[in-house]
């Protein structure tokens, strides 16, 4: 699998943007970062840099259940990580469209810094501030759909979903699990590459892949919700959680003992 390791090399190989842009929608956590540099596309638009391998130059990437992550996006995501390891919710899923159906594509997806800065929620203003420097990073790690390798018609038959991927914050992680600092700030990205069948597919790397990136996405990294409503989002949407809605509906508190994020 060399073409993917070079794939991966040409991914990584460059030091997270920190910029500030414009790009995508308003998030509570504060403003996008430019990926143009990495050649990401941006909601399935047009704005990869470098020339395509016409097995990846036409894929088109929709994100599923945007409504609810702009819903999310609009209070400010967060993201449970634990040291066995968390899923995330919502699930990253997505719509492919465009590729060949007869050639082998492989899924992955990583995880990059939105800042190099770590943050602390402020109870009384209920908000996210600034506490000072990110921590170290996090070992740089990808998260290959299980599914990988399969041909472009069967990624296009169905909905892809990323329902394994966990996160977790044990830098000893020995699970395969996405490595994150609590109190840090992520954008997911989703890369397609293509299987390559040249001998020297290597020297190809750059034009294989093309990655998008959906700014709704984005997530602050938490061991436990800081923001209410955003807890009271997850119970009322994740259907995980119709025992702690069936609780709140009936005039119940939940005990101070019951640990919520095991299901949201």
């Amino acid at each position: 699998m060399s073409f993917i390791a070079a794939s991966l090399s040409v991914l990584t190989s460059e030091s997270c943007p920190f910029s500030p842009s414009s790009v995508g929608s308003p998030c509570l956590l504060g403003p996008p970062s430019e990926y143009g540099q990495y050649g990401a596309e941006r909601h399935g638009g047009s704005s990869q840099l470098a020339r395509k391998n016409q097995c990846v130059s036409d894929v088109m990437v929709q994100l599923e259940m945007r409504s609810l992550w702009e819903e999310f996006n609009s209070l400010g995501t967060e993201m449970i990580v634990t040291k066995a390891g968390r899923r995330m919710f919502p699930t990253f899923q997505v719509k492919i469209s465009g590729m060949d159906p007869l050639a082998d594509y492989v899924l992955l997806m990583d995880f990059v810094p939105l800042d190099d800065k770590r943050y602390r929620y402020a109870f009384h203003s209920s908000a996210w501030l600034v506490a000072g420097k990110a921590d170290p990073a996090t070992p740089g790690r990808v998260h290959f759909h299980p599914d990988s390798p399969a041909k472009g018609g069967q990624w296009m038959r169905q909905i892809v979903s990323f329902d394994k991927l966990k996160l977790t914050n044990n830098l000893l992680d020995d699970n395969g699990h996405i490595i994150l600092n609590s109190m840090h700030r992520y954008q997911p990205r989703f890369h397609v590459v293509v299987v390559d069948p040249r001998p020297d597919s290597e020297r190809y790397a750059q034009e294989n892949f093309k990655s998008f990136v959906f700014t709704e996405t984005q997530f602050m990294a938490v061991t436990a919700y800081q923001n209410h409503r955003i807890t009271q989002l997850k119970i009322a949407s994740n259907p995980f959680a119709k025992g702690f809605r069936d609780c709140t509906e009936m005039g119940f508190s939940l005990s101070p003992n019951v640990h919520m994020a095991s299901v949201i």
